[in-house]
């Protein structure tokens, strides 16, 4: 972040970072890089009920990371923005160098 970064803008970034730290929210993004999906795919590709998948496909939404589009009585889910595909593919790149030291870091354990 820019040295002009105010405390109001930590504290969004927080939040953004906060939104893809939970495991079903990053789960459910890392599926949506392939393309899009409805929430039954995404139940059956993460193991989830469909109650969790949904409400945390409603807080991504919320949140401008994720658009869904009705077709019939189904509902597919995208992601919202190419920053956020930017974001996941930087994610990768940096555990390719460093997810050694970050899976064996006691701080944030699971």
């Amino acid at each position: 972040m820019p040295a002009s970064t105010t405390a109001a803008d930590v504290r969004v970034a927080c939040k953004l970072f906060h939104g893809f730290a939970d495991r079903t929210r990053l789960a459910i993004l890392v599926e949506l890089m392939d393309g899009e999906r409805r929430v039954t795919d995404l139940v059956r590709a993460l193991g989830g009920s469909q109650g969790n998948v949904s409400g945390h496909l409603s807080c991504l939404k919320d949140c401008g990371l994720v658009l869904d589009r009705p077709e019939g009585r189904q509902v597919f889910y995208r992601i919202a923005r190419p920053e956020v595909l930017g974001v996941l593919r930087s994610v990768e790149a940096l555990l390719a160098v460093t997810g050694e030291s970050i899976r064996l870091c006691p701080n944030y354990e699971t």
